[in-house]
C-alpha cells in the first residue's frame, strides 16, 4: 500500500474513530477506587436527595405566621443534624443546624447572625419569608430520574453524587490494555551511561505518563530491535496481549522503519501520513486483529499526535460518550509568516498582557524539542494554508482539556 497524499487531520481522526469499538462487559469496583473509570450502566436515583427538607444554615426554624418583628419567640426544641425532629410547637422557634431536618410545621429558617437570643426567647432582626434557608426534599435529585448515564467518566464530583445515592460499588467498563513498543537500536534506558550514537528512550516515559492519565493499563513495554523479523514477532506478541498497540518511530520512509512495512505485509495499514505538524508520518492499522497506532519517533511529535489523535480514539474505546474537545478562541501573541499545507499544533501558553489574555508560542517548534511542551500549557492551532499575525483569533486547547 503506497499512500502518497497527506490525509487532513479531521478526516484522519474520523477514519480512526470509525474503527474505535468500545470495550464490553463490566466489573464492580468500590466507589473509592472508581476515579477515572467509565460507568458501565445508567444510574437512576433510588430515593430523593436530600431525603427530607433540611436547613441550609445554622439558625432557628419557625412558622412564618408566628413571626412578629422585635417580639421574642420562646425556644421549644433543639435539633442537631442526624436526629429526627418532632413537630414544632406553635408560637415557638427551634434551634437548628446546617443539614438538620426541618421540623414538621416549620416553613422558614433564620440564620443565627440575624437573631438575638434573650431569656424570653429569640428576637429576629430580619424579614422572614416562606421557604427561607430551607433545602427542599429532592432538590438535588428526584427519585427515578437519570443521574448519570453509561459512558460517563467518573470525576470526584461523580464520586460524590454516587455516594449521595448510597452507591458503594460501581459497575465500570474494563480498562483498556495497551502495549507500548519503542523502535530504534539507538535507544537506551535512563540511568545507563550513553555510548556514542545512543540516546535515551524519551517516548516510553511520555507514553507511560499519558496512558496513566487516560486510565489505561500498560501490559507490555518494550524496545524493538531494528529488524523486520523482530518487529513482526514483537508486534504479533503485543497484539495477543493488548487491546491496542502503540508504537513510536518506525513509520516513516527510512530503511530501518519497519513498523509500517510489517503492517502492510502481515496486517492492515488503513492510514498513513497525516497533514499535521508535527507528526506527519503517523500510521494506523491492525495486526492479528488488534489495532495499532503508529506514532512518529520525534518526542514532541509523539506528545502532539497522542493528544490530538490518540486520546479521542482511546476515550471512545473506553466507552466515554463525551470525548471531543472544544477549545477556546483567543488572540495570538505570535506570528506565522509562511503558510503550511499541514495543520500545525503549536506548543503555546496563555499569557496576560495588560487587560488582555493572549496565546504565546514557544520560539522553537522543532519536533524534537520536548522542553517546549514543559514551557507550554497547551496547543494553539494554525490551520492549513494560513499565516498568523499578532492579534488574530486562533483556537487554543489546554493540556488539561486535551487529557480530559
Amino acid at each position: 500500500m503506497a499512500v502518497q497524499h497527506l490525509t487532513p487531520v479531521e478526516d484522519a481522526i474520523s477514519q480512526i474513530l470509525d474503527q474505535a469499538t468500545a470495550l464490553t462487559g463490566s466489573e464492580p469496583v468500590p466507589l473509592a477506587d472508581s476515579l477515572g473509570r467509565v460507568l458501565a450502566d445508567d444510574h437512576y436515583v433510588p430515593a430523593d436527595v436530600p431525603p427530607a427538607d433540611n436547613s441550609a444554615v445554622d439558625g432557628y426554624a419557625l412558622r412564618t405566621q408566628d413571626f412578629v418583628a422585635d417580639q421574642p419567640l420562646p425556644l421549644s426544641a433543639r435539633v442537631p443534624a442526624g436526629q429526627a425532629p418532632e413537630a414544632i410547637a406553635p408560637g415557638t422557634a427551634v434551634r437548628i443546624f446546617t443539614g438538620s431536618e426541618i421540623p414538621q410545621g416549620a416553613n422558614a429558617v433564620v440564620m443565627q447572625e440575624r437573631v438575638e437570643v434573650t431569656d424570653a426567647g429569640v428576637v429576629i432582626g430580619a424579614d422572614v419569608s416562606d421557604g427561607q434557608n430551607i433545602r427542599r426534599r429532592g432538590q438535588d435529585l428526584t427519585q427515578g430520574d437519570l443521574a448519570l448515564a453509561r459512558g460517563t467518566r467518573i470525576r470526584p464530583q461523580e464520586m460524590g453524587l454516587l455516594a449521595s445515592m448510597g452507591v458503594a460499588r460501581v459497575p465500570v467498563l474494563p480498562r483498556l490494555k495497551v502495549a507500548i513498543l519503542s523502535t530504534g537500536d539507538e535507544l537506551v534506558e535512563p540511568g545507563v551511561p550513553l555510548k556514542p550514537g545512543q540516546i535515551y528512550n524519551t517516548n516510553r516515559f511520555t507514553l507511560l505518563g499519558l496512558l496513566a492519565e487516560t486510565g489505561c493499563d500498560v501490559v507490555l513495554c518494550e524496545t524493538l530491535r531494528d529488524t523486520r523479523e523482530a518487529t513482526q514477532a514483537t508486534l504479533k506478541r503485543a497484539a495477543s496481549e493488548a487491546d491496542l498497540v502503540i508504537t513510536s518511530g518506525g513509520v516513516s520512509v527510512g530503511e530501518e522503519d519497519h513498523v509500517r512495512a510489517v503492517l502492510e505485509e502481515s496486517g492492515e495499514l488503513s492510514l498513513w501520513r497525516m497533514a499535521i505538524k508535527p507528526g506527519k508520518p503517523l500510521a494506523f492499522g491492525s495486526i492479528e486483529g488488534t489495532p495499532v497506532l503508529g506514532l512518529p519517533g520525534n518526542p514532541a511529535a509523539v506528545l502532539v499526535t497522542f493528544l490530538v489523535v490518540g486520546i479521542p480514539y482511546i476515550r471512545k474505546r473506553q466507552g466515554v460518550t463525551d470525548y471531543r474537545v472544544s477549545g477556546e478562541q483567543l488572540p495570538a501573541a505570535f506570528k506565522v509568516d509562511s503558510a503550511s499545507i499541514r495543520k500545525e499544533f503549536v506548543r503555546a501558553r496563555k499569557e496576560v498582557h495588560g487587560q488582555r489574555v493572549e496565546v504565546a508560542a514557544y520560539p522553537n517548534q522543532s519536533s524534537g524539542m520536548l522542553s517546549s511542551a514543559c514551557w507550554a500549557d497547551g496547543l494553539a492551532v494554525v490551520p492549513e494554508n494560513t499565516t498568523v499575525t499578532p492579534g488574530d483569533m486562533i483556537t487554543y486547547y489546554s493540556f488539561a482539556e486535551l487529557l480530559g
